[in-house]
């Protein structure tokens, strides 16, 4: 069964930052590109920044472009997300997702796994 667990949400004050991490079981994970989706109340889900399975290959939202950093460790199967200087706009839950390609990873439609999401609240 596979399982994508995501931590480090919280309530952060604008400029500040948060770590989120994503754990995976379940799946060869070097096999897999990896995502981070996000999801405002009332808005639909949006691809935040995705990496390849190498980790050679990235691709960030232009709205979080220079602010988040996305990053993979195969050893250790885990995929986190450094968010730096944060906004009001970026409070949403944030999802871990699993997919076949880099290409597909940025699509919410073509993702093949999805965490359950953590909270991120950016006071302003």
């Amino acid at each position: 069964q596979v399982q994508l667990v995501e931590s480090g949400g919280g309530l952060v004050q604008a400029g500040g930052s948060l770590r989120l991490y994503c754990a995976a079981s379940g799946l060869t994970f070097r096999k897999y590109a990896m995502a981070w989706f996000r999801q405002a109340p009332g808005k639909e889900r949006e691809s935040v920044a995705a990496i390849s399975w190498s980790g050679g290959n990235t691709y960030y939202a232009d709205s979080v472009k220079n602010r988040f950093t996305i990053s993979r460790d195969n050893a250790k199967n885990t995929v986190a997300l450094q968010m730096n200087s944060l906004k009001p706009e970026d409070t949403a839950v944030y999802y871990c997702a699993a997919a076949d390609s880099i290409v597909q990873a940025v699509g919410a439609r073509t993702v093949n796994y999805w965490g359950q999401g953590t909270q991120v609240t950016v006071s302003s």
